[in-house]
């Protein structure tokens, strides 16, 4: 018996009904040998953490713009938050902590340089693509969406155009981690709420050390729920998470620790995402995106030969899986490289 026949058994006896097994998978679009050390989950986080996709997030922003100091959040270390939160609730809720963790691991691997302003600046330039080009590109999307992306990242971009094929399940919850489907297992539900827990909390965490909100400002209504302090506010929304989705039936939030999610996050986007001081750089963000994506459009082969398209219709395609692929400092120095006139020397 192999260590993961072993692992296999032990996921048996110790796993609620509800959870995924390892051996159960839905499989893999090209099928392969097992793994005589790692269940085909844990396979899929390995994957993921060795893909470059996953190694550019450490320079993609969260919030704040190519920060100077060392302590804010980069897209990597929201990542490893979202996973850390999410293996804990798998955990105590007997779920597949291994499907759970790869599924966190992956789900922004798609992200745009400069957060979510790069996916509103590729969105831009896919409609206006479309509507310049309508007979060139008819079936061009009309938005650009990270989790698409994510998915597209382990499906067709990593391992050069092969993808890291990845189980169905892995994929659907890097999938559908944001929007209005939600995920079939209830470890892709957890992740869903995981990531919503962590970027809330930490954004608080960033915005106030950037002074761009105090303390005081926060919601009272909120922080009298969920506690005052960072650690204070995790713990009681995973503990609430865990205590109301014991019965298994789906992943939830208590109607009330749920409802002060919402008035935090809320308040993020009236002070933080949207018109504050640490945002005045987006308008910025959004040139470098837009000046790339179409420089590119019109000289595509001076991309890798990765992202060559096969075909004129997936031009666009390839361009936005190009741009969306740079971390923050490659896309400043492409710009600065394309665009910004250099010195003479004599």
């Amino acid at each position: 018996m192999t260590f993961r026949e072993i692992y296999e058994l032990e996921e048996e006896k110790k796993l609620s009904p509800r959870a995924v097994l390892s051996r159960k998978t839905k499989g893999r679009r090209r099928p392969e040998p097992p793994c005589p050390l790692r269940t085909d989950f844990q396979r899929d986080r390995d994957r993921i953490i060795h893909s470059k996709a996953f190694r550019r997030l450490m320079h993609k922003t969260q919030v704040f713009l190519a920060p100077e100091l060392d302590h804010y959040r980069t897209r990597l270390t929201h990542t490893i938050e979202v996973a850390q939160i999410s293996r804990t609730i798998a955990r105590a809720l007997r779920l597949n902590e291994d499907l759970t963790e790869a599924i966190a691991l992956g789900h922004d691997l798609g992200h745009t340089p400069f957060g979510h302003i790069g996916e509103e600046a590729l969105t831009e330039c896919l409609r206006e693509t479309r509507d310049k080009m309508p007979h060139r590109f008819p079936n061009l999307p009309r938005e650009f969406r990270h989790n698409y992306q994510s998915l597209r990242v382990v499906e067709f971009i990593e391992w050069d155009g092969k993808g890291l094929n990845l189980t169905h399940e892995v994929k659907e919850g890097i999938l559908k981690h944001t929007g209005k489907e939600e995920p079939s297992t209830l470890e892709g539900q957890i992740v869903r709420i995981a990531d919503r827990v962590a970027y809330v909390n930490h954004d608080i965490d960033d915005a106030i050390r950037a002074k761009v909100i105090r303390f005081e400002e926060l919601p009272e209504e909120a922080i009298e729920i969920v506690g005052r302090s960072h650690g204070q506010r995790i713990d009681k929304m995973v503990n609430d998470l865990i205590e109301n989705s014991k019965d298994l039936k789906s992943i939830k939030m208590s109607e009330q620790v749920g409802r002060a999610l919402d008035i935090l996050r809320n308040f993020l986007f009236q002070t933080v995402y949207i018109g504050s001081e640490a945002k005045k750089e987006d308008v910025k963000a959004k040139l470098v995106i837009k000046e790339l994506y179409f420089y590119y459009l019109n000289h595509f082969e001076e991309m890798p030969s990765e992202y060559q398209p096969k075909s004129d219709e997936e031009l666009p395609i390839r361009v936005c899986d190009y741009v969306a692929g740079m971390t923050d400092r490659f896309a400043l120095k492409k710009f600065e490289d394309l665009f910004l006139p250099k010195p003479w020397l004599i």
